[in-house]
């Protein structure tokens, strides 16, 4: 019996140069808060989700910036060359594993995170707000 073909997602940078197509059974989902992620978004946090690199299809050229993580690990963070939009991330630790950024889905309401990483490093105005912080 053959195994059913997983539903397939698809997504790209904000010019059009790199698309992606990936499974949608992500491995996980999150949010994270750690500076590099701060940085390569320019925003308080990076949304993504884990998927193998071999279920995985890229399209055009990604360009990478290397850096060594809080952990100590090498990552890479890549983006298109043309309009500079971050699309990934990788680590040396999961090689077989990338990290999409849920901004570059063609449909980003799929994304539901699952959690949280580096919420101690979360920026003031980034934190998730409760009705009780934000009474009417």
């Amino acid at each position: 019996m053959q195994k059913p073909e997983a539903e397939r997602v698809s997504g790209g940078c904000a010019c059009g140069a790199v698309r992606y197509e990936t499974t949608r059974q992500w491995e996980f989902s999150f949010k994270c808060h750690c500076r590099k992620c701060q940085r390569a978004t320019g925003t308080g946090h990076a949304p993504a989700f884990a998927v193998p690199m071999s279920e995985t299809n890229i399209e055009g050229t990604v360009r990478y910036h290397a850096h060594i993580a809080d952990n100590g690990a090498k990552t890479k963070t890549g983006f298109c060359p043309e309009c500079g939009s971050p699309l990934l991330s990788s680590t040396e630790r999961f090689p077989e594993r990338i990290y999409l950024l849920a901004g570059t889905l063609d449909d980003p309401s799929l994304f539901e995170p699952q959690f949280e990483v580096f919420e101690s490093e979360a920026q003031p105005w980034d934190r998730t707000q409760t009705a009780a912080d934000n009474p009417a």
